[in-house]
């Protein structure tokens, strides 16, 4: 069992940043695999990008060289770095993580990039 609690989203203009951080209940050395979808308006939830334990990391061709994800095992935390946003990463953003065979889902975040 484990809470996933998000902060970090609000309103950017295009080009800005933000970090979004994800706060586990408990340690997330445990968890094989955390990450981040987004979900917005009349679009397909979309995989941003994921990690695994140990390091390896992913991410949707979108964000790929913009965004990245990263983990602090001190703070049970991992985080996602959104640099040169654009107005299609306006979204709702939600961490997930993979536990016992289960996958927990933070509240979600929004993120709106707009002039």
């Amino acid at each position: 069992q484990v809470q996933l609690v998000e902060s970090g989203g609000g309103s950017v203009q295009p080009g800005g940043s933000l970090r979004l951080s994800c706060a586990a209940s408990r340690s997330i050395t445990s968890i094989n695999l955390m990450g981040w979808y987004r979900q917005a308006p009349g679009k397909q939830r979309e995989l941003v990008a994921r990690i695994i334990n140990g390091g390896s990391a992913q991410y949707a061709d979108s964000v790929n060289g913009r965004f990245t994800i990263s983990t602090d095992n001190a703070k049970n935390t991992v985080y996602l770095q959104m640099n040169s946003l654009k107005p299609e990463d306006t979204a709702v953003y939600y961490c997930f993580a993979d536990l016992l065979l289960r996958r927990y889902w933070g509240q979600g975040t929004q993120v709106t990039v707009s002039s």
